[in-house]
């Protein structure tokens, strides 16, 4: 495939002596035999049209330089909660400089809400101690009470203006924004004061309120606003969350009676002998369909749950004191003007999404700026901070540099065929086309290229109206010729 191979050939050729875009690959794999593997005959005649066209187009190839740009060995990491303090922290630790922004008034993000693991650790001791280590770290500067408001720029030279006003200047850029609990009405949250959500229950335990060892019955609602038609992904951490909840209170109070009512009980690796133990202490586990959600209704002020049973066939009624709300976890609807700001890309469900899963986790397509933490997808403390190091790990290559090279298949100007409509202009995604005055003299205007900034995706080629643009690696006579050959 030319995603893992290309790169590889062409830094072959390089050290034979070759120019590396003197290259040209016909992709028999990927756009043939892999969509036409049931037609194996017209397969077979289409890898040959491909072939024939990449040796037409390899006649006309031509050596291509790749301008080489300076690195401002700062980072920029936009979240303050543990996965942008994990980062910074990181990059700190390797001798780099870095902006920490936060859009609160302090770090910490979604980990103030916790306050224990699944393991039994202080998760809130844990937290103090990284706002201790990033204050006390001269490497890393905290902008608080701040967000992005205006970015420009490319890898190793991007500029960012803060809607606190300062203006920093960085090589990199990691987005960690992280992600929030979802708000619901649905199973009487927020109009009984007995219908909780896991967050706040935990935060009742933590400060071992004296009402739960009197508590008879608690009830708990796994899957509330995921694995659904608006949001069908798993939010990963609620069956463990629940179960940390319910060992907790059956340590303060043995005699509780504890109902889980689940879809699918998804706990993780080792997480899963604490599901185990759940159901030793006698923690009773009921499964429901999403078509027969469970039913929450109140009656002269306590709680009754209705939930058939998929096991039995049989509905139960369940009499409970209190009622807790596994929660979706959610994007930040700020996501959205971000990515448009950073020109990266956000999944169907408003999460940040990688250049690509396998080869490229922690990157976005744009280079020099890397995702890490709930920004990217709900998941664990431990792999938040995991891929937060992934993130700093990608960066670090690019800001241990001095110099770092441009790509060579970028836009290229005709100035004597321009019209300086500046279509070209309005329709780049990367602003790396303006047009600008080329001759003071003469007053002649004309579209000119930021090859740095240039991702050579062709689309202002393809709208120009006056075929004054053109793509090197790409050229209309490569491409033309490679048509007529087929």
């Amino acid at each position: 495939s030319p995603r893992t191979h290309e790169p590889l050939f062409q830094e072959t050729i390089r050290e034979a002596g070759l120019n590396r875009y003197l290259f040209e690959m016909a992709n028999i794999r990927d756009q043939c035999s892999w969509v036409h593997m049931q037609q194996p005959e017209a397969a077979t005649e289409k890898a040959k049209g491909l072939v024939r066209m990449a040796v037409a187009k390899a006649a006309k190839l031509e050596p291509l330089q790749r301008a080489r740009l300076s690195v401002i060995p700062r980072g920029l990491v936009v979240g303050g909660g543990i996965s942008g303090m994990s980062a910074a922290l990181s990059l700190a630790r390797q001798g780099f400089e870095v902006y920490l922004v936060e859009r609160e008034k302090e770090l910490g993000g979604l980990m103030r809400n916790i306050h224990y693991s699944l393991e039994g650790e202080d998760t809130q001791a844990f937290l103090k101690d990284m706002r201790n280590q990033v204050d006390s770290n001269q490497l890393v500067k905290v902008f608080t009470n701040a967000e992005l408001k205006e970015v420009s720029g490319y890898i190793g030279n991007f500029k960012t203006t803060l809607t606190s006003g300062e203006e920093l200047e960085h090589g990199i850029i990691i987005v960690a924004t992280g992600g929030k609990q979802l708000k619901t009405d649905e199973y009487l949250y927020g109009k009984n004061k007995n219908v909780l959500t896991q967050m706040e229950l935990e935060e009742r335990l933590s400060h071992e309120n004296a009402e739960i060892s009197n508590l008879e019955s608690i009830v708990m609602i796994q899957c509330v606003g995921s694995r659904e038609d608006t949001r069908p992904y798993c939010s990963r951490t609620c069956c463990s969350e629940s179960i940390k909840n319910a060992l907790k209170i059956k340590k303060i109070n043995p005699e509780a009676q504890i109902f889980i009512l689940y879809r699918d009980m998804r706990t993780y690796g080792f997480k899963e002998n604490y599901y185990r133990n759940a159901r030793e202490k006698g923690v009773i586990f009921i499964r429901y369909s999403e078509q027969k959600k469970p039913e929450v209704t109140e009656d002269k002020g306590s709680l009754i749950v209705s939930v058939t049973d998929e096991v039995l066939g049989e509905k139960l009624t369940l009499h409970s004191n209190l009622v807790v709300l596994s929660m979706a976890t959610v994007p930040y609807q700020e996501n959205k003007s971000l990515a448009q700001m950073l020109k990266v890309p956000l999944n169907n469900d408003g999460f940040f999404l990688e250049a690509h899963a396998k080869l490229r986790p922690v990157e976005f397509a744009t280079e020099g700026i890397f995702l890490c933490g709930l920004a990217h997808s709900p998941k664990f403390l431990g792999e938040s901070i995991t891929q937060a190091n992934a993130a700093t790990s990608r960066a670090s290559i690019v800001l241990s540099q001095d110099e770092i090279e441009a790509p060579g298949t970028v836009a290229m100007v005709d100035t004597a065929r321009c019209s300086a409509c500046a279509m070209c202009e309005s329709l780049c995604s990367y602003k790396a086309i303006e047009v600008r005055t080329v001759d003071e003299k003469r007053g002649i205007e004309a579209a000119v290229v930021t090859e740095a900034m240039c991702k050579g995706c062709g689309g202002c080629v393809a709208n120009c109206r006056s075929s004054a643009l053109n793509l090197r690696g790409f050229t209309n006579d490569q491409i033309f010729s490679a048509i007529s050959s087929f």
